[in-house]
């Protein structure tokens, strides 16, 4: 057992120490990039649904609660490969980033209870965009070119226990930390420099989401599933710095015009989140989800100096489920493939005013259908998972742009028995 702890502390190592670029959005410029997944790939193939499943080999990372249900060690990790595709009525431009989605374990402490840690990206930014201005006898005037890095990441240690039969409750600390980096660079025709204006955020704060399941039986076959996570109000602290300098043809660094520092935070109100469901245990379950959050507030960051966006309420449903043939088929592979389905219908909060003009604001909404595969890979439970996302975000109004995404994920699941009672024959 203490091979396999220092296996798990490596891989944890591993992956801090490398940054990674996990995003292709242009709507990622904005505020601390796009709010990352908080699913598992087996979870997000099936719309993201979640909050009311527990399952006794599978970790499910949308609520604490499920932690009571393990009984199984369970090892999982997640990569993700994003390929966006973004339109302006005009032209297309094409993006793509791979990146590991998350790295988690769950133990079981006992028949009822379960705790799970991991890491995982919070927040991610990426992009890279240029805007070119011409003049009226259609000569290149401007050059600009936006670009951002970075994002937060989350480390998480989450507690669930069953103090009654078919009630289950959890609670799930976390830790956010990161930077991110947003850049202008601007190019006036006939002028011997350019100019760069930069922001550099450091982000670092707590978090804390608790949530509880119930279950109880329909009749002999069936099961129904009720579950709510709440992620409480919370505070993230930003250090941000704001720096203007000018630049050579080479892109050298030469004067700095302005270097300032400030404070921020960044508050995020409740969010809540609902999940009921219908089951058959280890062959089939079918659930709905909803979340709901107030506009989130960004205050005296560098971050929050952009006019051109604004936050509103967040919500999103998720409808989806699996099936599983035969869970303890040994005459056919394919009766033990998990197989799932899902949809989701996502409100972001974002809203942007992409002419510039007045307070003419369009929302940025998401929608996607997502599918997917748990394929068993050994005679234990361990399984590989496959799943597939197809959807857009945003729309063409108001110098918008609309982005297509296909998305392809693959996680690993192994699971083990820790804690066995010798058996002595």
């Amino acid at each position: 057992m203490i091979k396999k702890i220092i296996v798990v502390l490596t891989l944890f190592i591993s992956v801090i120490s490398f940054a990674q670029k996990n995003n292709a959005s242009a709507y990622s410029f904005f505020g601390i990039g796009d709010k990352n997944n908080t699913n598992t790939v087996d979870q997000i193939s099936m719309g993201g649904i979640g909050v009311s499943l527990n399952e006794a080999f599978r970790l499910n990372l949308s609520n604490p609660a499920s932690l009571s249900g393990l009984k199984f060690t369970t090892y999982t990790l997640g990569i993700e490969n994003i390929n966006i595709t973004a339109k302006d009525g005009v032209d297309s431009e094409a993006g793509s980033a791979t990146y590991l989605s998350y790295l988690a374990m769950g133990i079981p402490l006992s028949e009822k209870a379960g705790l799970s840690f991991g890491l995982m990206p919070n927040s991610s930014v990426g992009y890279s965009l240029t805007s070119s201005i011409y003049d009226s006898e259609n000569e290149l005037s401007e050059v600009s070119i936006y670009e951002g890095e970075g994002g937060t990441n989350k480390v998480f240690l989450g507690f669930g226990i069953q103090p009654f039969k078919g009630l289950s409750v959890g609670l799930q600390g976390n830790y956010i930390f990161g930077e991110v980096e947003n850049s202008i660079v601007n190019q006036l025709k006939g002028a011997s420099l350019g100019t760069k204006y930069e922001t550099i955020s450091t982000v670092k704060g707590f978090a804390l989401n608790g949530g509880f399941q119930y279950i109880t039986k329909l009749n002999d076959k069936l099961n129904f599933h009720l579950g709510a996570n709440f992620e409480i109000e919370s505070e993230t602290d930003t250090d941000g710095k704001e720096n203007i300098y000018s630049l050579s043809a080479a892109g050298v660094p030469r004067d700095t015009i302005l270097s300032l520092e400030s404070k921020g935070l960044i508050k995020s109100p409740l969010k809540s989140s609902v999940g009921i469901g219908v089951g058959r245990e280890n062959k089939w379950f079918a659930g709905v989800d909803y979340s709901f959050q107030e506009a989130i507030e960004l205050e005296g960051s560098v971050n929050a100096n952009y006019s051109r966006i604004a936050y509103d309420k967040y919500s999103k449903i998720s409808i989806g489920g699996f099936y599983t043939p035969k869970f303890t088929s040994i005459t056919s592979y394919w009766e033990r493939v998990t197989y799932r389905a899902g949809l989701k219908f996502e409100k972001t909060g974002l809203k942007v005013n992409g002419d510039g003009v007045g307070s003419d604001f369009t929302p940025i909404d998401d929608f996607g259908i997502s599918f997917g595969v748990g394929l068993p890979v050994s005679n234990q439970l361990s399984n590989l998972n496959l799943g597939f996302e197809f959807g857009k975000r945003g729309k063409i109004t108001n110098g918008l742009i609309q982005e297509n995404y296909m998305n392809f994920r693959l996680s690993f699941s192994l699971n083990d028995k820790w804690f066995k009672k010798r058996e002595i024959f």
